[in-house]
């Protein structure tokens, strides 16, 4: 029987030092062979010169540099590009690349589909099949620079990565780490921590847990100014509750008087856009280093929501702005091939029969 090959993008620098260690070879490879891999984009062992040839035959019995395969690229009109990816048997994630004047950000996927069923969200409306390996998450910054023939040595076109995709990052968490430690490494992409953004719902001990091991920025999906709402917007605020959050956001910059947690603030038409809720977001926040981030709804299908119209929303970005709060409205990018926030799809073998169980609902009520 075949031995599985290792992926080697399954492992950041320290687990790739272990992993040379164990061949017995100097740890100094793990450096060598990043560079090869994330820099010069080489995923055969024999180009990789630096090595001799009996570790670069070693390597090529016992390892690989295996990435998620394109099924289809889209481009949308703005100049946003899509992937759907393939990853195995019935199991599809999308990443998206969003160039800018100043930036060019990819919005990474880290899990296929969504266990958090946040009403608003046409991800979670696919269920939830399993969460993404190492390899599976950083694999899109490769596929990306591929498909955009770009070597990241040379052209840093992805200046950014957002871990918005599909999925709840910190549900993910050892993978989610291990991925963002490569995307910071010296040799690999070398980003910043303060390119770098994890947003999460609010899962609150492992939002604890990340101060102790990454300060990668982060951002809050909130949505909603007080429990009642956010349990209906977000059911994860039932178990985790939004001054619990907020605490956890506190604790997450403390010691860093510059850092600024983004808000995320999905406007939905006649539910959470009144200036009474602009208001009661301005005492929510207070004492609370912030940015908001206003996010104009984007359609899917079957949605039950509608988007704010803009006077609604530059009123309510007002309220904020008023009261010191620095708030901008967040460009609607790539919705022409349903690439914008919150219209990722993919493809998801769901474990979980969401989409079963609500035709469920539905047929018995019509009944």
């Amino acid at each position: 029987m075949t031995q599985e090959k290792i992926n080697l993008l399954n492992f950041d620098r320290a687990g790739l030092e272990a992993f040379f260690a164990e061949l017995g070879e100097k740890r100094f490879r793990a450096t060598q062979v990043m560079k090869w891999i994330y820099q010069f984009g080489v995923d055969n062992f024999e180009e990789m010169s630096n090595l001799g040839k009996s570790l670069r035959e070693k390597l090529a019995e016992q390892a690989a540099i295996n990435v998620p395969e394109i099924v289809t690229e889209q481009h949308s009109a703005d100049g946003t590009s899509k992937w759907l990816l393939r990853l195995d048997s019935g199991n599809c994630v999308e990443t998206v690349f969003i160039p800018e004047a100043d930036r060019g950000t990819l919005c990474v996927s880290s899990q296929i589909g969504c266990a958090l069923e946040c009403s608003f969200c046409s991800t979670a409306q696919q269920g939830f099949n399993r969460n993404l390996t190492t390899a599976e998450i950083i694999g899109q910054l490769v596929v990306a620079n591929r498909a955009m023939q770009v070597r990241p040595r040379d052209d840093r076109k992805i200046s950014n990565v957002v871990m918005m995709g599909m999925g709840e990052p910190l549900l993910n968490f050892d993978n989610v780490v291990r991925a963002m430690n490569i995307m910071m490494e010296d040799n690999a992409y070398g980003l910043s921590k303060r390119r770098v953004t994890l947003s999460t719902a609010g899962v609150v001990p492992a939002l604890l847990r990340l101060k102790e091991v990454s300060d990668v920025s982060l951002a809050l999906s909130l949505h909603a100014p007080n429990d009642e709402l956010r349990n209906e917007l977000v059911p994860l605020n039932r178990k985790y509750p939004i001054r619990e959050v907020l605490e956890a956001c506190k604790h997450y910059i403390s010691g860093d008087n510059r850092r600024r947690i983004t808000v995320e603030y999905v406007m939905l038409a006649g539910i959470n856009d009144s200036p009474a809720h602009a208001r009661e977001l301005v005492k929510l926040l207070r004492g609370l280093p912030a940015k908001m981030n206003l996010i104009p709804f984007n359609p899917f299908p079957n949605s039950q929501y509608r988007c704010s119209d803009m006077a609604t929303i530059d009123r309510f970005r007002d309220i904020l702005m008023q009261a010191g709060i620095v708030t901008v409205t967040r460009k609607t990018r790539g919705d022409d091939i349903d690439a914008a926030c919150g219209q990722l799809a993919g493809k998801v073998a769901d474990r979980t029969r969401r989409q079963q169980r609500k035709a469920d609902f539905i047929g018995g009520r019509q009944a």
